[in-house]
């Protein structure tokens, strides 16, 4: 059985990714920062028969949570297969433009979705190194490709652009080219994934279904040795292969 830590899973796409993960045979650890919603996202799992699964306490921007996240795993497997980078923010309250953004929604949202991935990553390589067909997923968006967002005949060009947000979601997609080339020569699979605009909280529920989101994401979870690394994928831009230009 295939193991998986979905970082920010009590709610929303990361849910879903272990819903549907769990259908699929894994064992899957929510991970949460809020240990209250870890549970009652467990609980509502479990009601619907799904047993291989944990809730962890885990808080990406807090490297003493992270390790004790890791503890906690490590008393139940010694091998991690996959890792889902799922937890982030959109920079705090508005504004969000970058003429008036402030230095601290730069900072927490970097904190956030760069160095929190990051820190995630470096404490759990050693297990995923342990796995066969190691997988690592970081969910990104397409609000951080430069190539689609200085493009003016992309459809969403004219869009608010999140500056906040937009800016640390780009320093994830090249985080995730350096983290891809580095494990070259391995059998890992490093991936950036946008699952689309999706009906959440964190998009005041605006957009297409969780369940098509979280389908995007698990399209690079189980892909073969044969498969892509050091991607970025958004089947928005690109229906056919999801591939586009970071």
């Amino acid at each position: 059985m295939k193991t998986v830590l979905i970082t920010g899973a009590n709610k929303g796409i990361g849910f879903e990714t272990a819903r549907q993960l769990l259908q699929k045979g894994f064992f899957v650890f929510i991970a949460s920062r809020n240990p209250g919603n870890g549970l009652t996202a467990l609980e509502k799992l479990k009601a619907e028969g799904f047993s291989n699964v944990e809730s962890i306490e885990l808080d990406v921007t807090d490297l003493c949570s992270i390790q004790t996240a890791r503890e906690k795993i490590v008393e139940k497997v010694s091998v991690l297969d996959v890792l889902i980078n799922n937890a982030g923010i959109n920079g705090g309250s508005p504004p969000y433009t970058v003429l008036e953004a402030s230095s601290v929604q730069y900072l927490d949202a970097v904190n956030t979705n760069l160095i929190g991935t990051a820190n995630v990553t470096q404490i759990f390589i050693d297990l995923l190194k342990k796995s066969s067909e190691p997988r690592i997923v970081n969910v990104s968006t397409s609000v951080g490709s430069l190539a689609l967002q200085s493009n003016p005949q992309w459809p969403a060009y004219s869009y608010a652009k999140y500056g906040v947000y937009a800016v640390s979601k780009a320093a994830l997609n090249m985080y995730t080219i350096q983290l891809a080339y580095e494990l070259r020569n391995t059998n890992f699979k490093v991936n950036a994934v946008c699952p689309g605009l999706t009906k959440t909280d964190f998009t005041f529920f605006n957009g297409g279904e969780v369940e098509v989101a979280a389908n995007r994401i698990i399209k690079y979870v189980i892909i073969d040795n044969a498969g892509p690394t050091g991607g970025f994928f958004s089947e928005e831009t690109n229906p056919e292969t999801g591939l586009i230009q970071w």
